[in-house]
């Protein structure tokens, strides 16, 4: 493939680290997964927000900015990377969850410590109704998301939807994955990488019928 840096997108429950794995693999390309289970404060987080928000949101932080360190500098002759995060959406998640003052010592923490790293080569964007979302997440029984509520992540849904209308930064593929299953259906993965292949504008979508 002509991509160097893909970055798989969307809310939890989307599918993303499930299909920026398999494109990996596809590609015979490395890999750049966030480690949610690292984040001592993800589970306080989801039972109550308010309280951990902070913490929960400056240890993803680090965490990105230290694995963004392999992208700063790619190896035009080493392997392609894909990730299933973009530092660039960081502030989505903090303005949803943060008050005024805390957002403003989130930004100012994080403008000073983030990388300069290069725009993935391709952006993308795993959409999904609420309903699949909830689905999902319940389907998959990670201990640390049993407290994450409907209302969550609809305004999750929703924050990801405004963020891609202005994006602009790389090329964008916005792919509805409600009847897409990159996991279990093989074809599932090649019709999508054949869309990758055969795009020719900024922003394209990609929707199974």
């Amino acid at each position: 493939m002509k991509h160097r840096y893909i970055v798989v997108e969307g809310p939890i429950g989307a599918g993303k680290t499930s299909l920026a794995v398999r494109l990996a693999e596809r590609m015979n390309a490395a890999t750049l997964l966030e480690d949610p289970k690292a984040n001592p404060f993800l589970a306080q987080f989801y039972r109550d927000m308010r309280r951990y928000a902070l913490p929960t949101q400056l240890f993803f932080l680090f965490q990105r900015v230290a694995q963004l360190e392999a992208v700063k500098q790619p190896d035009l002759f080493g392997k392609p990377t894909v990730a299933d995060f973009t530092l660039a959406k960081d502030p989505l998640f903090a303005r949803l969850t943060l008050d005024d003052a805390e957002y403003q010592l989130y930004d100012k923490i994080h403008a000073h410590v983030k990388p300069q790293v290069p725009p993935p080569d391709l952006v993308i964007y795993l959409q999904a109704s609420v309903d699949t979302l909830v689905s999902r997440v319940k389907r998959r029984g990670v201990p640390s998301e049993a407290s994450i509520d409907e209302a969550y992540l609809r305004r999750l849904s929703e924050a990801y939807t405004s963020y891609f209308h202005h994006y602009e930064d790389s090329p964008l593929l916005i792919v509805n994955s409600e009847r897409l299953n990159f996991v279990e259906v093989p074809e599932h993965l090649e019709l999508l990488i054949a869309r990758i292949e055969g795009m020719r504008g900024g922003r394209e979508f990609f929707n199974r019928a």
